[in-house]
């Protein structure tokens, strides 16, 4: 699916900006979750327990729920917007990776500075079957951008389109 976002700046506006796989839209989820759950939550009960001694254990305990519920409701509600915000594009002389919902970032990489293109998948990505496509360049200071929740095939259709594109320029 193809879409243009109105939100981007003017002159990328035309720009066919291909989205995330929607299930991707449940791993933020679900990463966001996880680290309520291993975080936020066990952070809001030694909240808790720190603010007993300084506060009436009744404010100490009402204080370190609310925050543990506005981390909740945070949880809830920026993987959305996150996953909104993600896209990609391959156009003749570069790759374009947009993401951020507070602060915007679009990243460019020039199709002959690539070196390798990896995909990977981790627990949580294998359980929503969806990969993630890393981009290496001729900088070798690791991945030089991340496409996340893809699909599996389009993944590996990606990959092999910016791969082919790298064998074309390798004879410049």
């Amino acid at each position: 699916m193809v879409e243009t976002d109105p939100t981007r700046p003017e002159g990328e506006l035309d720009l066919p900006w291909e989205p995330l796989a929607p299930r991707a839209r449940w791993l933020f989820h679900g990463q966001a979750m996880v680290n309520w759950l291993v975080f936020w939550a066990p952070a809001s009960a030694v909240l808790a327990v720190v603010g007993v001694w300084f506060l009436p254990w009744m404010y100490a305990i009402i204080g370190a729920l609310s925050f543990c519920f506005l981390q909740f409701i945070w949880a809830l509600w920026v993987p959305s917007l996150s996953f909104e915000r993600w896209g990609y594009l391959v156009d003749e002389e570069q790759l374009r990776i947009t993401s951020g919902w507070l602060f915007r970032r679009v990243t460019s990489i020039p199709l002959g500075r690539i070196q390798h293109v990896d995909t990977r998948q981790g627990p949580i990505e294998r359980w929503f079957d969806l990969s993630q496509l890393y981009i290496h360049t001729a900088s070798g200071v690791g991945s030089d951008g991340m496409i996340p929740g893809l699909e599996p095939a389009a993944a590996e259709m990606l990959r092999k389109k910016l791969l082919s594109r790298i064998d074309e320029d390798a004879g410049v």
